[in-house]
């Protein structure tokens, strides 16, 4: 039991929850769900609030259900097993609001912002509260810690670059520009909310079907190369041709979708030929992994990029929580 952590991934729509064995970073059980920072602020604002009841007890309350959930799948009793809980959780919407930490930001997170909570009779679990980083014009939480964790793996196998921007393809993708064992700046990039609205609530919603978004025929896959080469062209013209391809026959909705996938990847990608000094590091998931390589391969990108299995990519986000807890641990 001394080496277990409960690593907490709660983003604004979604909840992962994983037991690890922190000295081998093994997975031993998960649970995930729909219950975002979001979804339970909201609940706290209708009922909780109104009660009486604390925000932060009320995330706390949440927080117990799950992880009496993960102790019954893994047939473990969980208590007093630390907890490390990243993303939005530290934001104003979240169980308690963290100050971001600031660049230069270290890779090994030593200057991690984050909040100790002492384990109590009610909430047997000690608990770390890991905060973002901010630049003088962007933010991100949570993707700093899979950074922090995949550095730590790399460097382990010896094969860290010492200046790259690491891409961590999503719903809202960064960019992060590293040097010498420290974050220097990042960039965030809508591609993937953008595609989202697009293909779901705009005048193209019509024009796309996204329920065949994992065949990579050769029919979608042309149609995708396409929208990568449309990208030279000014990004809200080029987004309209999305309806006149389907409405002159030129694209099925099918192809559409992957045409949009396209053009707003290439729009996100192509700057980046200009950084032709930087090292690139794709690190993507599973789900947007097909689009992203092919679009590096396409842009010719690939002779200075690092692709990163996704299934490390995964790992790297419990390297990452496992680290900072111990950081923080030396610090209290």
């Amino acid at each position: 039991m001394s080496n277990y952590l409960l690593c907490c991934d709660w983003g604004t729509s979604f909840f992962r929850l994983r037991l690890v064995n922190s000295a081998d970073y093994r997975l031993i059980e998960e649970v995930t769900s729909q219950q975002g920072i979001a979804s339970i602020f909201n609940a706290w604002k209708a009922n909780g609030e109104r009660a009486g009841v604390a925000r932060e007890q009320f995330f706390r309350e949440e927080l117990i259900k799950q992880i009496e959930l993960v102790a019954h799948k893994a047939a473990i009793k969980l208590d007093q097993v630390p907890i490390a809980v990243s993303g939005m959780a530290s934001s104003s919407i979240g169980m308690d609001e963290v100050p971001y930490a600031t660049l230069p930001f270290a890779m090994d997170g030593s200057r991690a912002s984050f909040r100790h909570f002492d384990a109590s009779e009610s909430f047997p679990h000690e608990l770390i509260l890991i905060s973002g980083v901010k630049s003088e014009e962007d933010v991100m939480r949570g993707e700093e810690t899979q950074l922090i964790g995949l550095s730590a793996l790399l460097d382990s196998a010896g094969n860290r670059p010492d200046e790259a921007i690491y891409i961590f393809p999503g719903t809202h993708s960064k960019h992060m520009y590293v040097q010498a064992g420290q974050l220097l700046n990042f960039e965030t990039h809508m591609t993937g909310e953008v595609f989202n609205l697009m293909a779901s609530t705009s005048i193209l919603r019509d024009s796309v079907d996204v329920s065949a978004f994992s065949d990579f025929s050769t029919e979608n896959l042309s149609a995708f190369k396409l929208g990568l080469k449309e990208a030279n062209f000014p990004l809200l013209n080029r987004l309209f041709t999305v309806r006149t391809n389907q409405l002159f026959g030129n694209l099925t909705r099918q192809q559409n979708a992957f045409f949009l996938s396209g053009l707003l990847i290439g729009a996100e990608l192509k700057p980046l030929l200009e950084k032709a000094q930087w090292h690139l590091v794709l690190c993507s998931g599973s789900n947007l992994f097909p689009f992203y390589q092919q679009a590096i391969e396409d842009l010719d990108l690939s002779n200075r990029t690092t692709i990163i299995p996704a299934g490390l990519i995964d790992k790297a986000a419990i390297a990452g929580q496992i680290i900072l807890f111990q950081n923080q641990n030396l610090k209290v």
